[in-house]
């Protein structure tokens, strides 16, 4: 059976890959949550077909973190994903050796073909993401008050959490939550958690 370990920290976005992966079929998904767990599974099980690593888990950099998990994983494929890396990012991945750059917000039809691709040996690069407009933190301007509200947010908080922190009603909080959301060009609450990690605004 193919096997394929996803490293990612956040546990609803692995969950969901895994999900999605597991509907191909004749497919072991494996799962950890930091860079060092996923170096540790591979040696300890033996080197998976394909290896996904979240580009800003804990303990992942470039093209160090890449670089390793290819000794390990034996010079199979190791592919970067992400939810908010620039085009930049996934041309350096690409450079560096990754077999692939899958961003995360791609369709799930999508992100299948892509892996099925990797598992054939092919390179996968997303052109349209790789061709598209790098974004600018310095464009992004928040509140001290959606600060707050972000941070909650990255915490795990709910909004009457973050309300009651803050000593502000929840309708409040939701009105920020929906302003910085729209500032951070953020589909959802863990979206702009997963912008706000890896742009360091938090």
């Amino acid at each position: 059976m193919t096997r394929i370990l996803i490293a990612d920290d956040h546990d609803l976005v692995r969950e969901t890959l895994a999900a999605y992966l597991r509907d191909m079929g004749d497919l072991h998904v494996d799962q950890a949550s930091n860079f060092q767990e996923a170096m540790a599974m591979i040696e300890k099980t033996g080197s998976y077909e394909l290896v996904m690593l979240d580009y800003t888990m804990p303990g992942m950099k470039l093209p160090e973190g890449l670089l390793k998990a290819m000794e390990t994983n034996e010079e199979l494929p190791v592919a970067i994903i992400s939810g908010t890396a620039s085009p930049d990012v996934a041309r350096r991945a690409l450079s560096a050796g990754a077999s692939g750059f899958l961003p995360k917000t791609i369709a799930p039809e999508t992100l299948i073909s892509a892996v099925q691709h990797l598992l054939k040996g092919g390179i996968y690069t997303p052109q349209h993401f790789l061709d598209s407009a790098p974004g600018n933190t310095a464009d992004i301007h928040l509140t001290p008050r959606e600060m707050d509200v972000l941070r909650g947010i990255c915490e795990g908080k709910a909004n009457k959490e973050i309300a009651r922190d803050l000593d502000v009603q929840e309708v409040t909080v939701k009105l920020h939550v929906k302003t910085l959301s729209r500032k951070l060009q953020a589909r959802n609450r863990t979206h702009a958690a997963m912008i706000a990690r890896d742009k360091d605004l938090v």
